[in-house]
């Protein structure tokens, strides 16, 4: 057979309420009597029981609460598959990429297995002798709540609003037990990838890449490895690397006298990888072969991009410190989105990954935050980030709780961190681990303020342990927001979540932030009524706030104490800050919003760019639904694009000409520059007023050096008085265009429909 053998594809499922007469070995179920359905691998319970007419879309309507039963369900996966060839190789294994969460596999009758971590990969060792050219495989997944049961919890231990407490004793993503973007479906299943695998008794088993030092004039790549061998001697092996971009290249071959070992080698006037807008992202094409004498072995390939990151950070001082991101020994001005669950039913996550990472390139982004509520990305989407230049802030998957600090959970959470860190580690767009997601923020939130509580031992000490060893030249963020000892108040440090009363966009918190760097701030807009239609029912498509279905897809969990806020009030009264009333008729509602969601979305990252470099960069929540809903998001579910999606792909161009807020009669008119080169710039800036007359303001050209912020002649203004200013430049053969409104709310919804026609067609 071949050296791999998908398990992908046509599956059984059976299934029952885990009580004390459910089958636990293969044996008891095919004498139970359960009747089995068809599934597909990957895939998710849930799909499959709607596939098979037993249950109806959980993102339709009020379905979700239909599968609150199964969380106490046991299920059973079953299929039978044959191996080509003579005979089986001696060794194998199987490898699961993703399995959903608590589960024990067997083999021709035999456990090969058990696993207890639904967001990282297992490998399973095949007993020698035990496959034949017919063979039956059997996973059983128990139910994770009832498994969480069991668990210590301390006193100390919480989550955040109404957020299942079990979620601190499962791996799986913390989405998946009710947030207020996501429901609460506490899935299982096969989710990724399963593959039969043949193992060499010689084969590589680590290839690391860490880049000490590069610039213009050289590089330094430490290339560590690890191999397994059934050779007594260790006679007449060697390790051989090269790689190749363009015309510049490198290669080592070095005698390997151990199991282990490492090659540095120096890349002289090399191709330095670059994040978006700050130059090209080369990768170096690269192949390591594990050789004994003239024999290659085995081989091990790789893109490895040539580049250094750090982020540069300080918590004392007035200025609340101070937080930078460099590359290559350049400032990097952040233009980045929050990247939340692909589809809250994880399975079809590769479905959706190509069209919604594109997104990111189209917006204008060159920095994703993986946040921490989510599973852990496959290897595809950072393959797509180390080829567009995506840089890749990474949370560990922990968010807003307080977990455990014992001996069994920091085991548990280092093994996690090991697979993680090996499996993404040689990605060049990955620059930053962070241990987790408002863990920091969440112990001073509920009153923990003694100094024991303010050392998390997950996120100070294991995580950056495992990171030392097995990623030691990339940085490490303990939390976001981190609140390091002492401090008790997430808006007095450097990078900072900015949600706050979530009230009018330029009101006083939002002004007047503290952050040097804003890893999370976000405004509402309903999605198109194309999309209401196909997930909500025709007659409670008017009541936003009392409709049952409404009120599911919040993300309300009817059974569970709710949260402060009710997402949809707030949007209508984001509206109604804005416009002073909320428009009766669904059309206009939906306009209201999508306009009030689009101007606040451009104004942060505005006022974070007109603000370079006291302000270093701005990740907007959020890009991209993962299911169903009115939300921050600026695309859809269905992948509808809300009005702020052009609004911010026009404001995160690399140069950029923006209006400031009117201060001392005059809005200060700003010429950005976030490349590495120097650009010769025309503009033309045009007043359209309220009355729809337009007139030219002035036109100019200059030169704008690489990362300044131009000042360019003010407009003088009446404070209050409303307007539209139509912003146009051209730089390196491209048109380029943005907008501003001047004036203080309320705006007239008409008067913001006709400016609608100017922005558009300037």
């Amino acid at each position: 057979m071949n050296a791999s053998f998908s398990l992908n594809g046509p599956w059984e499922l059976a299934f029952c309420p885990e009580d004390g007469a459910q089958p636990k070995t293969p044996e008891q179920l095919e004498a139970s009597g359960l009747q089995f359905i068809s599934a597909t691998v990957p895939g998710n319970v849930e799909c499959d029981l709607v596939a098979a007419g037993l249950e109806d879309d959980p993102y339709y309507g009020s379905n979700l609460y239909r599968f609150r039963k199964y969380e106490f369900y046991t299920w059973w996966y079953r299929r039978t598959f044959f191996l080509p060839g003579e005979a089986p190789p001696p060794k194998m294994e199987l490898q699961f990429d993703g399995l959903d969460t608590f589960a024990a596999v067997w083999i021709n009758g035999v456990k090969i297995g058990e696993t207890a971590n639904g967001l990282v990969e297992h490998v399973l060792a095949i007993p020698d002798g035990l496959l034949r050219a017919e063979n039956t495989v059997y996973v059983h997944i128990s139910s994770a709540v009832n498994r969480a049961r069991a668990a210590p919890y301390p006193a100390a231990m919480r989550v955040s609003e109404s957020i299942g407490e079990e979620m601190l004793r499962i791996r799986k993503a913390p989405h998946c037990f009710g947030w207020d973007i996501a429901p609460r479906l506490l899935s299982a299943g096969i989710w990724r990838d399963v593959t039969l695998r043949a193992c060499a008794q010689t084969r590589l088993t680590e290839v690391y890449y860490g880049v000490r030092q590069a610039s213009e004039e050289r590089a330094m790549l430490e290339v560590r490895y690890r191999f397994v061998t059934d050779d007594p001697f260790l006679e007449g092996f060697h390790i051989r690397v090269n790689g190749s971009c363009g015309e510049s290249s490198f290669a080592a071959d070095s005698r390997a006298l151990f199991v282990a070992g490492h090659i540095t080698l120096q890349v002289e006037k090399p191709r330095l990888w670059w994040p978006r807008g700050y130059g090209d992202p080369d990768l170096y094409e690269t192949v390591l072969e594990l050789c004994r004498g003239d024999a290659v072995l085995d081989t091990y390939v790789c893109r490895v991009g040539l580049r250094t990151s750090e982020i540069e950070r300080s918590y004392t001082g007035e200025d609340a410190g101070s937080f930078q991101i460099w590359v290559n020994q350049t400032r990097i001005m952040v233009r980045g989105t929050n990247w939340v669950p692909l589809d809250c039913l994880h399975s079809r996550d590769a479905a959706r990954l190509d069209r919604a990472h594109s997104l990111l390139c189209d917006v204008g982004c060159n920095l994703v935050r993986c946040w921490g509520g989510n599973v852990y990305e496959s290897s595809r989407f950072f393959d797509l980030c180390d080829e567009r230049g995506i840089l890749v802030w990474q949370d560990f998957s922990m968010a807003c709780g307080i977990y455990d600090q014992g001996e069994t959970f920091a085991r548990e959470i280092a093994d996690e961190a090991r697979k993680v860190a090996i499996r993404l580690r040689n990605h060049p767009s990955l620059i930053v681990w962070a241990g987790d997601n408002e863990v920091d923020q969440f112990y001073s939130n509920v009153g923990y303020l003694l100094p024991h509580a303010r050392l998390n031992r997950i996120s100070r000490q294991v995580l950056p342990q495992v990171l030392a060893m097995h990623d030691p030249y990339r940085d490490y963020l303990e939390s976001s927001p981190c609140l390091p000892p002492g401090v008790t108040d997430e808006y007095r440090v450097p990078e900072q979540h900015n949600w706050g009363p979530r009230d009018y966009f330029k009101s006083d918190f939002y002004r007047t932030t503290t952050a040097h760097f804003i890893s999370e701030i976000g405004y509402h807009g309903c999605p198109p009524l194309a999309s209401l239609r196909r997930y909500i029912p025709e007659g409670e498509r008017c009541d936003f706030i009392g409709a049952p279905s409404m009120r599911t897809h919040c993300t309300e969990y009817a059974d569970a104490d709710q949260r402060g806020y009710h997402r949809n009030e707030l949007m209508l009264n984001q509206v109604r800050a804005f416009f002073g009333v909320t428009p009766e008729h669904a059309e206009d509602l939906v306009l209201a919003s999508q306009i009030s969601q689009a101007e606040a979305k451009k104004y942060f990252i505005e006022s974070t760019r007109l603000k370079k470099w006291r302000r270093t960069g701005v990740i907007w929540w959020n890009l991209l639904d993962g299911w169903p809903q009115i939300s921050d998001a600026v695309v859809d579910y269905y992948f509808e694009k809300k009005l702020a999606y052009t609004y911010i792909k026009r404001v995160q161009e690399p140069v950029c000409l923006m209006l400031d807020e009117a201060n001392d009669w005059k809005h200060r008119v700003v010429l950005a520059n976030d490349t590495r080169g120097s650009e010769k710039v025309s503009y033309q800036i045009d007043k359209v007023g309220a009355d729809g007359r337009r007139e030219a303001v002035y036109t100019g050209s200059c030169v704008v050096s690489p990362g300044e912020n131009r000042e360019l002649p003010p407009i003088s203004c009446i404070p209050g008085e409303k307007a539209l200013y139509l912003l146009r430049w051209q730089c390196g053969g491209r048109r380029f265009k943005n907008h501003y409104l001047s004036g203080y709310p309320p705006f007239e919804l008409a008067c913001c429909k006709s400016w609608l026609q100017w922005i558009e067609t300037a």
